[in-house]
């Protein structure tokens, strides 16, 4: 928070949480920059969030990656996946996405369902979508600086409270101005107080604890056996006819179920 100027940020840097969401994903290097920077953005909305609950953003789109889901719940538990052609070419999020939309939803403990949201893409890149989104949504002057390799995910997220450019009509102005000399490396690399002192020296910023951010995506049989038994039991047992067992993939959590005769007949006792 910066005190004499009704400003907020939030800063992310996500390591080991990062590494494990895409071990074993084979993502190229593109598809890696934009799902780290969609992890960081969903990161810093959802704890940022005025009522915990769990955020879901979809960005889909008609280009080589066609699309993008992550979710993070109130205790910062995170997990996520892109859906892309193999060989991916260098571009903005516009190139590689295409014409597209962003779905939002918001699932919190006092709603009988999910709010959602529905927009086009417009932006050329992550960052500039979500401050038009926060922007349209919130009514306040919003800014995010984001970048990811396969190593780590990290972002920079700041916006000015109501009443922020009476505090100081150029303060706004300033850390826009001084933000915007980040590196990538800077913000995969520098710890959040060296950060801000790098960037803001001159301003009186108050630091609030670290929330540690984690990736959970744990096998979930039940699911499985759920929607396999809204599928039916003749189509389970045509299934096991013609190709021996069953195989269901998480996309999501890119884990691998495999339910063989015994299994499946145990699904329908």
């Amino acid at each position: 928070m910066f005190e004499q100027l009704d400003i907020r940020g939030a800063w992310v840097q996500l390591g080991p949480a990062w590494r494990e969401m895409i071990a074993g994903r084979d993502y190229p290097d593109p598809v890696i920059e934009l799902l780290g920077q969609l992890a960081g953005v969903a990161t810093l909305i959802t704890a940022n969030l005025k009522q915990a609950g769990r955020l879901t953003f979809q960005m889909r789109g008609e280009g080589a990656v066609s699309l993008l889901v992550m979710d993070c719940d109130e205790q910062l538990r995170l997990r996520g996946m892109a859906r892309t052609v193999p060989d991916v070419p260098a571009g903005n999020l516009s190139a590689l996405l295409g014409h597209g939309a962003l779905t939002l939803s918001l699932d919190t403990a006092d709603m009988r369902q999910p709010y959602q949201s529905h927009v086009p893409l417009q932006g050329e890149s992550v960052a500039a979508v979500f401050e038009h989104y926060l922007e349209q949504s919130e009514q306040t002057p919003t800014r995010l600086w984001l970048t990811a390799n396969r190593e780590a995910a990290a972002g920079l997220f700041l916006q000015a409270l109501p009443g922020a450019s009476a505090r100081d009509a150029d303060g706004w102005n300033r850390v826009q101005i001084l933000a915007g000399t980040v590196r990538a490396e800077e913000l995969l690399e520098l710890g959040s107080i060296k950060l801000i002192e790098r960037l803001f020296p001159d301003e009186d910023v108050r630091v609030y604890d670290p929330r540690p951010v984690r990736y959970h995506c744990p096998y979930d049989p039940d699911k499985i056996a759920a929607m396999l038994r809204s599928v039916g039991r003749a189509e389970c047992e045509s299934i096991l006819a013609e190709h021996g067992e069953i195989r269901v993939h998480d996309d999501v959590c890119n884990h691998e179920y495999v339910l063989d005769a015994a299994a499946v007949a145990a699904l329908f006792q």
